[in-house]
């Protein structure tokens, strides 16, 4: 695609809590690498990434949007993410795939709950990164505040490596404290220009302590640093510049910028520290997976356009011209127009039509791609996100992405019989293009249910349902996605016995199911002897398990936290039938779970809210009234900030809710944090508003 070095390539994601303003960084950074000619605003509705009518009407980034810059002779592949938690699966996918990221702070809140969830992300998949404090022209911004917040709140050794001149609407420059230079931006310039000046005399004694204390704090990282810092030697910006890099790349450091990206101030040294400090493709160095034929083996693949090709597929997307595209990360090798790959997870061949560089919602057609290289693809049938493509004589298959529990549903049904037809095909694209979207009909109710991240990602979803997919539809109201479990051990037992195309097929299975702590996946244990249960007869037992879980006993909710043993089972071993094996497990499982004593489970949140003290104690009393519980109340920024855990069922229109009790002057943020099971009691009034008796 691009005939930049690989050394000159650096793939970066903008990440932050909601209205940190990573967007309108994002702006300021096409428009002053000549990609954009104009200045696009959240506001206005006119930013270049937030390009969906979703988007634009809300001021939020719903989607991660990627594009592509150049600045000073290096080639910048950005994406930049949302920041509102139900839309947390475009963060970790997009990290997935990044070497490197900005993470953006608001100047007055410091780090907020959602800037911990995406710095969480970044630290799971080993992300380097940067911090720019933004906003700093707002009331009440704090620079220093933010840095320490960052180092108590993330954990990380972050030392300031430019300062602020001025604060809140006369903020007007910053100190650059490698150089120990003052750069002032010009007023009518859109910022495009800045001139380097003596720091002022008011602030050049705190500018010479923070270079020196960040000095001390990188001096940890590189001994000829620490011996002449030591000896009172003066460090140059240069070797400033070699130590801050290779401590960021190595996780050990957060370099931290400021700047108010909405201004016009900060951004253009934002830009020179992406180039300075974060990783290119060579700095990650091989990446490595397993081999697709044989697990236990590693494989590896170095950055560079002479390995076998690798790549892995990070986002599906519907574009009305080409139609579903496939986001791709190309971590080794070259890839062309016509090219047929491997998808190493499934075993399938796919051809490649186009090869499309991304601008937001625009696109331009290239002929080759090579490592590094972030692009979409067209042709693609059978790849879906967090998948491998790779070249078919040397296969490798990349760690599979996991994706979060869906927590909420609604019901939906299409309006016409020809929206009928065409509903769920576009439920299935949307799946397609987002994992923490599914679909199922409710057997106990007939209902076609939608399942989400929260209210506001299924709200998006049933927009983009009838005004970009033309379905018409009605949505219900918000549910609870509950969990069912059981409570107690219990035997079942099932003989399957039948005559099927001439032949008696017979399988006898007794199973014991017992509560497990674990969240995850069922567990499916063999208590027999290799000889008595061949593996593959217990892999369908296991699978036939695992397939009627979802179904649950008493409400039709999946099953969690439980296990099962195979206890007996008894087949013809001349003739086994795996039919038989499966129904009989699958009819033991049933029995021995209906007398369990099953329970439901319902999603708990873990709900931060940042209050004016004079009203934390309407929130608290308001949380205590949702059988939530209070965790902890700090201090923050002459608010309080109670923190606490609470049912999603008592969280509907919460929004609305908080506005109304504290004057409009709190905010707060959710995230699932578990599933906690509800007593006999709960559980029977939760289902008898169902009509479900028990």
């Amino acid at each position: 695609m691009s005939k930049t070095p690989i050394d000159r390539i650096r793939n970066i994601g903008i990440m932050a809590h909601i209205d940190a303003g990573k967007t309108t960084t994002t702006e300021r950074i096409l428009f002053y690498t000549g990609k954009n000619h104009k200045m696009g605003e959240v506001h206005d509705g006119t930013a270049t990434m937030d390009w969906m009518v979703q988007e634009q009407e809300r001021g939020i980034t719903i989607t991660s949007a990627a594009t592509t810059c150049e600045w000073l002779s290096h080639t910048i592949n950005i994406i930049d993410t949302p920041g509102h938690v139900d839309f947390t699966i475009e963060v970790e996918r997009s990290l997935r795939v990044l070497d490197g990221a900005v993470g953006v702070f608001d100047g007055v809140s410091g780090v907020e709950p959602q800037s911990e969830t995406v710095w969480a992300q970044a630290d799971k998949y080993n992300v380097p990164r940067i911090a720019f404090i933004n906003k700093l022209d707002r009331m009440g911004a704090d620079f220093l505040y933010c840095v320490q917040d960052i180092r108590e709140k993330l954990g990380k050794k972050a030392n300031a490596i430019q300062f602020p001149i001025g604060a809140e609407e006369s903020f007007i420059g910053i100190v650059d404290l490698l150089k120990m230079k003052a750069l002032y931006w010009e007023n009518g310039t859109l910022g495009e220009d800045y001139i380097t000046k003596d720091i002022p005399i008011d602030i050049s004694d705190e500018c010479k302590i923070l270079r020196d204390e960040l000095t001390e704090a990188i001096a940890d990282f590189d001994d000829k640093l620490a011996n002449d810092f030591l000896e009172g030697k003066e460090i140059s910006a240069e070797e400033l510049e070699r130590v801050i890099r290779h401590s960021v790349i190595h996780h050990d450091f957060i370099p931290v910028l400021c700047g108010s990206a909405f201004k016009n101030k900060g951004v253009q040294p934002l830009l020179d520290a992406v180039v300075k400090y974060l990783p290119s493709p060579l700095d990650r160095g091989a990446l490595k997976g397993v081999n697709a034929k044989d697990h236990s083996k590693e494989e590896s693949r170095k950055p560079e356009a002479t390995e076998a090709f690798s790549a892995l597929a990070f986002k599906i997307a519907t574009d009305p011209f080409v139609g579903s595209i496939t986001y791709i990360r190309v971590y080794s090798g070259k890839l062309e127009v016509g090219q047929t790959l491997l998808n190493s997870v499934k075993g399938v061949k796919e051809r490649v039509t186009k090869l499309l560089q991304m601008h937001a919602n625009k696109r331009t057609e290239v002929s080759e791609v090579t490592a590094g290289d972030i692009v979409a693809v067209s042709g693609l049938k059978s790849t879906t996100t967090g998948e491998t493509l790779c070249a078919e004589n040397k296969t490798i298959i990349y760690d599979l992405m996991k994706f979060p529990e869906s927590v909420i549903s609604v019901a939906i049904e299409p309006k016409t019989t020809a929206d009928e037809k065409k509903l769920l095909g576009t439920l299935e694209q949307l799946a397609l293009e987002d994992p923490s979207f599914t679909f199922k009909n409710n057997a106990e109710t007939g209902q076609l249910l939608i399942y989400g991240m929260g209210e506001l990602h299924l709200d998006i979803i049933a927009d983009r349902i009838q005004r970009e997919f033309k379905v018409g539809v009605n949505v219900g109201k918000p549910q609870v996605s509950y969990r069912e479990t059981i409570t107690a051990i219990s035997r079942g037992e099932f003989t399957f016995e039948k005559d099927i195309n001439g032949k008696m097929a017979r399988a006898r299975i007794a199973l014991e199911v017992s509560p497990a702590e674990s969240q995850g996946e069922i567990q499916v244990i063999n208590d027999l002897h290799k000889s008595k249960l061949p593996k593959d007869l217990y892999e369908v037992i296991r699978k036939a398990i695992l397939d009627s879980a979802p179904g649950g006993a008493i409400a039709g909710y999946p099953f969690i936290c439980l296990k099962v043993k195979i206890l007996d089972v008894e087949f013809d071993e001349q003739a086994p039938s795996e039919i038989a094996f499966s129904i009989a497990a699958s009819n033991a499982f049933r029995e021995a779970c209906s007398k369990a004593k099953a329970v439901l489970m319902e999603p708990l949140m873990h709900l931060e809210v940042l209050t004016p003290a004079d009203f934390a104690g309407d929130v608290i009393a308001d949380v205590n009234s949702k059988r939530g519980r209070v965790l902890g109340i700090a201090p923050k920024q002459n608010k309080e900030l109670v923190e606490t855990e609470v049912p999603l069922v008592g969280l509907f229109g919460y929004s609305t809710d908080l506005r109304s009790r504290t004057q409009g002057r709190a905010s707060f943020s959710m995230k699932f944090k578990r599933y906690e099971a509800l007593t006999y009691e709960q559980t029977k009034g939760v289902l008898e508003k169902r009509g479900i008796y028990i």
